[in-house]
């Protein structure tokens, strides 16, 4: 009994922790084989040679068969279960190995929820020492640009799962998708590339009061954050370390300390 619950603690601090060395590993493997699934979903988007296509897929099930292996260890060293399955990064995981149980029930609209794999970086944008940033302003620059990119992401492959099938010309491939959604988020509206199909057009409204409403929020925040930066210089917190702070800083505004500058 004693050795389940240290191997509960030690599973539970690995699969949280990203700055000792086992931890970094563990969660940076698991954010490069979210990338990488992302990546399988966009490949099998062209016309690739079977082989390749059937290697994917046994790619993309191996990688299927790890999260669902990280989300039973994750439920199983959690202390509250019941609210651990209803937080918010475990419906993500949920989500993210949802289509690998239902697979065998044939349901179409089940492929869409690939799409939202990507969202299992918000465990690891939101945390410092994460491939390198170890500022609180380089970790809220990071989790803008991720924002961003995941937002246009899940609506580009979206917009390919429902229009493929019935507009192939227009939606050949994921390239042809991402040009739709980041044309129509930001509201330009060129036209040369239209949705047909009822649940496309839907999805449209949505990318378009998407666009209308987080877009330009999101970007102000980055404007804010690249004028911010510029107007800092480096000067290491003895207290904290945080690296930069305003140029007539005196103080830290982490953790206090008097700052001496060079």
């Amino acid at each position: 009994m004693l050795l389940t619950k240290e191997t509960k603690e030690k599973t539970a601090f690995y699969l949280r922790d990203l700055e000792t060395p086992v931890g970094k590993v563990i969660n940076l493997t698991i954010a490069g084989l979210v990338l990488l699934s992302s990546g399988i979903f966009v490949a099998e988007t062209y016309n690739i040679p079977e082989h390749i296509r059937f290697n994917l897929d046994i790619a993309d099930n191996i990688i299927l068969i790890i999260f669902a292996l990280e989300y039973s260890l994750r439920l199983w060293s959690a202390k509250n279960k019941i609210q651990y399955i209803f937080s918010f990064y475990s419906l993500i995981d949920l989500i993210a190995i949802l289509p690998y149980f239902l697979s065998p029930v044939n349901i179409s609209f089940i492929r869409l929820l690939r799409w939202f794999r990507i969202l299992r970086l918000i465990r690891f944008i939101n945390r410092k020492f994460l491939f390198g940033i170890s500022s609180e302003d380089g970790v809220i620059f990071a989790r803008i640009l991720f924002t961003l990119f995941a937002i246009i992401f899940i609506y580009s492959g979206l917009i390919y799962q429902v229009e493929h099938p019935v507009n192939q010309k227009v939606f050949a491939t994921f390239l042809d998708a991402f040009y739709f959604s980041i044309v129509t988020m930001t509201t330009v509206g060129f036209g040369d590339v239209t949705p047909i199909s009822e649940l496309g057009r839907l999805l449209t409204v949505l990318m378009i009061l998407t666009g209308i409403a987080l877009i330009p929020w999101q970007v102000g925040d980055l404007i804010k954050r690249l004028v911010k930066t510029a107007n800092q210089v480096e000067t290491v917190c003895t207290g904290c370390g945080l690296a930069f702070h305003d140029a007539d800083a005196m103080f830290c505004k982490k953790c206090g300390t008097k700052l001496y500058k060079d």
